[in-house]
């Protein structure tokens, strides 16, 4: 995949609300959704903040632009997170419509957007979603791994 410098961009967005939840002390995940190439619903992990488990930084982000778009269908966005969706997470952008997904970092354990796993390319789901992995993989992966080193080591 050839990744452009808008997508960097809106990346780097990503990355500035995995900064917030880092403040906060949580899992520094961040998101942003875009339409037309403007941001228009930005979220971070506050999970353990809001007492919330749909707190994920997805879920966030998607909320903030139906919001912003009066719309729970967001047909046409483009969601960027700077760690791979988990499944729940997964479920909100199918049925938020969620045209591209770009995300960063990989997660290893259980790599939901992997086609093999037949999640992401379920002939099931009435809504199918693009998923793109590896934009500023390195930065969003880097944040992760020095949070979780400095949680073990306190």
């Amino acid at each position: 995949m050839h990744i452009t410098t808008d997508q960097q961009n809106f990346m780097r967005e990503a990355l500035k609300e995995a900064n917030k939840a880092h403040e906060i002390d949580e899992v520094p995940i961040g998101a942003v959704v875009t339409l037309n190439n403007e941001i228009i619903g930005r979220g971070f992990n506050s999970v353990i903040k809001q007492n919330d488990p749909t707190c994920h930084a997805e879920i966030v982000a998607i909320r903030a632009a139906g919001q912003y778009l009066n719309n729970y269908r967001l047909p046409h966005a483009h969601l960027y997170v700077t760690l791979e969706p988990c499944v729940m997470c997964l479920g909100a952008i199918f049925h938020a419509r969620i045209e591209h997904v770009f995300f960063g970092a990989s997660e290893q354990k259980f790599n939901s957007c992997d086609e093999k796993n037949n999640l992401v390319n379920n002939r099931l789901i009435n809504h199918q979603t693009l998923f793109s992995g590896g934009v500023l993989s390195e930065e969003c992966g880097e944040m992760l791994t020095n949070f979780f080193q400095k949680k073990r080591s306190t």
